[in-house]
């Protein structure tokens, strides 16, 4: 089998990790790929971006199975393209992609369908936000509609951040369309957990959950990032958890796509609060997380491709998913100055006698040296029996990892109340 992979960063390194494992595949395309699936089994990076363009190639080259990586091309109508010409393509059709590509549409899905989550208000005009927030108890969680890379969505504590953030998102428009309308809603306390789950329309697969670290500095404090670490299992989804987020969210999720008719064989990615009144949904995602995906992949025991197959012949009823018994931690390495302005092209060096996996996000191959690229360069997944000795294997194997001006998180798996 060939197979395309769409996308560039640690997510997409690790499905090409993963998938090259199966034995019946021959070549994997990264589109455009780094410099770690560069170095993968099978693999070969492409540098494509253009949806038309990756259609062509996909028909020239005889690709059996497209997997799109991030959420970008699915809101573009990416998988839409791609069937209309007889393509296999994993990843939801346009009208499920909207579920992730605009923040207004999802919370007005979650209400009509009964899904449980936090009390809202949408706004079209800033004047008419600005003058809600006036009544409002702090503090308040103001969403962009649209795609703003992780960026778009803010906790104010008090009416002045709530205004500053208004006129940020709707009047300067600081990402460029995608804060014309925006979300207002109370805000939950409690915990967050990332609940990855795939699903092919008429059924939802929950994959095993995860507690992402989003924060830049330690203590859960600094500006939010893309992800700076992750751990799995995530310690506080215990079966109560579990029953109460299929009650009250993958239920009515699933009717709410069978309702809507919604083409939808992909991965559908819940971000729940655990709060003392329940499991609340916080926002859907339609694509795989990252780093989360770098965690959850090396404890899944399935071969991915096969589960990918299974999903796009409508067959998940019958499918057992199975986890190794051990957990997983995941640590982020950052150039210094990130989420901000950072320097680049640092040689990466790796020793070979690391036991971890490392999953290359921003760094490129060049004359075999890997060398850094982007903020968020690399991650490191190390398992263990429990999630103390997993997070102590990761930190004692960062030391084997580095390049100039290298930043992480010290505190990985640690909960902050």
């Amino acid at each position: 089998m060939k197979i395309l992979i769409i996308g560039s960063g640690g997510r997409e390194h690790a499905l090409a990790w993963k998938i090259s494992q199966n034995p019946s595949v021959k070549k994997i395309y990264c589109a455009p790929g780094n410099g770690g699936s560069a170095l993968e089994d099978k693999c070969e990076n492409i540098n494509i971006l253009d949806i038309d363009e990756l259609l062509a190639f996909s028909k020239k080259n005889q690709i059996d199975l497209t997997v799109v990586g991030p959420e970008e091309p699915l809101t573009k109508g990416i998988v839409d393209k791609f069937k209309s010409q007889g393509l296999n393509i994993f990843g939801p059709a346009l009208s499920g992609a909207k579920l992730e590509g605009s923040k207004v549409y999802a919370k007005d899905f979650m209400k009509k369908y009964g899904v449980k989550t936090a009390a809202y208000e949408s706004f079209k005009e800033a004047s008419s936000a600005l003058q809600y927030i006036k009544n409002c108890e702090y503090p308040i969680v103001i969403k962009a509609d649209g795609l703003a890379a992780g960026k778009g969505v803010v906790i104010c504590d008090n009416q002045a951040m709530a205004e500053e953030t208004i006129n940020a998102f709707m009047l300067e428009d600081i990402f460029k369309g995608s804060g014309k309308d925006i979300v207002i809603e109370e805000f939950l306390q409690g915990v967050e957990a990332s609940i990855l789950s795939i699903t092919d329309g008429e059924t939802i697969l929950p994959f095993i959950s995860a507690k992402d670290h989003k924060q830049i500095l330690d203590g859960d404090k600094g500006p939010n990032t893309g992800g700076m670490g992750v751990i799995a299992p995530n310690p506080y989804v215990n079966e109560e958890v579990m029953k109460d987020f299929n009650i009250n969210v993958v239920e009515p999720t699933l009717r709410g796509l069978k309702a809507e008719n919604m083409d939808f064989k992909g991965i559908i990615f819940f971000g729940i609060m655990i709060t003392s009144k329940g499991t609340y949904l916080l926002e859907y995602n339609v694509r795989l997380g990252d780093p989360e995906t770098q965690a959850i992949l090396s404890l899944m025991k399935n071969d991915l491709l096969e589960l990918i197959e299974t999903c796009l012949e409508g067959n998940l009823s019958s499918y057992k998913l199975q986890w190794k018994s051990k957990s997983a931690c995941c640590v982020v390495a950052a150039s210094s100055g990130y989420p901000g302005i950072y320097e680049k092209g640092f040689p990466i060096n790796i020793e070979k006698s690391l036991k971890g996996k490392v999953f290359i996000a921003g760094a490129e191959l060049k004359n075999n040296v890997l060398k850094t690229t982007g903020g968020r360069v690399l991650s490191l997944v190390s398992l263990g029996d429990n999630l103390e000795e997993a997070k102590s294997n990761a930190y004692k194997e960062l030391k084997e990892v580095n390049f100039e001006n290298m930043y992480y998180r010290s505190d990985i798996g640690v909960m902050h109340s």
